[in-house]
């Protein structure tokens, strides 16, 4: 009785070791594929001279290259496994990047570059953080003709899908120059973005669509990005009842009530607007009073653009307000013009949040550069 009671106890410390074994290969892969998934992206005035110069034609779509311009995603990197539970809120990284502009007759490097030459010199920013938004300053379609002002640019819808691969989640068309073809194609620009999986905000067939935010899960949190269109070339560029257009930007009451709509839906709420005075370096009263007015509707971040020049990051009651992003995607035509920041948030499980400038050089016509060693996080 000993010898086979001893012979069954060492055939089951044999299964046991087997399957603990099995269990521990198994465990190995889950966590691999949890570190996959745990930094997981978001589902889905008057031009000055010195920034906007020869005012392009609509693009002849033929002469670009469209193939060679794939921005590969990075391989993904190994990383702590979370412990957080199924739901829970945790870091987030949010990037905001100024005017964009997709224009081959404007920038004619993308027709020997392609459209992924826009963001190859920024280390990756995009697609190691969380969400990225950008102002997209073009009219991303083949329709319409020039609407009377002193310069119009047609950005190639080709391009659109190279953005998206390239991190971009979210392009707003609050400005002045998405309407620069006029409604048919401010409309078919619309469709084009959601068509190569980016979101847009801020324009639509009327009022209800153009101040509809873009929402994201993201990593717990329900995100909600607001876009808004001051400094409009003409007043009936602005979105009505039954009548295409933008959000209107310029108005208080109305900017307030489109956050506190997006916030009663949202844990998080961005806003990215067109605003200020080109070539100013910082904000006027008028719009520190809007931003004000905004923070204390609901919103948490704000993204600005139009001035073609990077003015400082500050903050109002704890929330990042990026006055002015500067050029982004855009020829060279000046150093002033061409030193400009990607803006990066870092939101914390408890809602907290820091913020920097990730310095930023357009070292050549339409490519923007980072000028750091970058490390992830606004660390350098």
């Amino acid at each position: 009785m000993h010898r086979r009671a001893l012979l069954v106890l060492l055939l089951c410390g044999g299964l046991i070791c087997a399957w603990a074994g099995a269990s521990g290969n198994q465990a190995a892969a889950l966590e691999a594929a949890t570190d996959d998934d745990a930094g997981g992206r978001a589902q889905l005035a008057l031009a000055d001279d010195d920034d906007e110069q020869l005012a392009p034609t609509p693009p002849s779509l033929s002469g670009v290259q469209a193939e060679s311009e794939q921005v590969a995603a990075p391989a993904p990197t190994a990383t702590t496994a979370t412990t957080a539970p199924a739901g829970a809120k945790q870091r987030l990284v949010i990037s905001g990047a100024g005017d964009t502009n997709l224009d081959p007759n404007y920038i004619p490097a993308f027709r020997t570059e392609g459209y992924g030459y826009a963001f190859t010199g920024l280390q990756d920013l995009f697609t190691k953080d969380d969400l990225t938004v950008v102002n997209l300053e073009c009219a991303a379609s083949a329709l319409g003709a020039k609407v009377p002002k002193e310069f119009n640019f047609s950005c190639d819808p080709a391009g659109l899908p190279v953005m998206k691969a390239a991190g971009v989640e979210v392009a707003n068309l609050a400005n002045n120059h998405s309407g620069d073809y006029g409604p048919a194609a401010l409309l078919d620009t619309r469709a084009n973005v959601v068509a190569a999986g980016l979101a847009p905000v801020g324009v639509g067939k009327d009022d209800v669509e153009a101040e509809t935010p873009a929402f994201f899960t993201v990593k717990g949190w329900k995100i909600a990005v607001v876009g808004l269109g001051g400094v409009i070339p003409d007043p009936s560029w602005v979105a009505g009842p039954d009548k295409p257009g933008m959000a209107d930007g310029d108005t208080t009451e109305r900017m307030v009530a489109a956050v506190q709509r997006a916030k009663a839906q949202a844990d998080l709420v961005i806003v990215v607007i067109h605003w200020g005075v080109e070539l100013d370096t910082t904000p006027r009263a008028d719009d520190v009073e809007r931003a004000r007015a905004m923070i204390d509707a609901g919103a948490d971040i704000i993204f600005g653009s139009h001035s073609h020049r990077l003015n400082p990051l500050d903050t109002i009651a704890g929330k990042p307000v990026a006055w002015g992003l500067g050029n982004f995607v855009w020829p060279r035509l000046s150093d002033a013009g061409a030193k400009t920041a990607v803006a990066q948030v870092i939101v914390e499980p408890d809602g907290t949040m820091t913020s920097c400038l990730v310095p930023t050089f357009i070292e050549r016509d339409g490519h923007p550069v980072v000028q750091v060693p970058y490390q992830g996080e606004c660390r350098w």
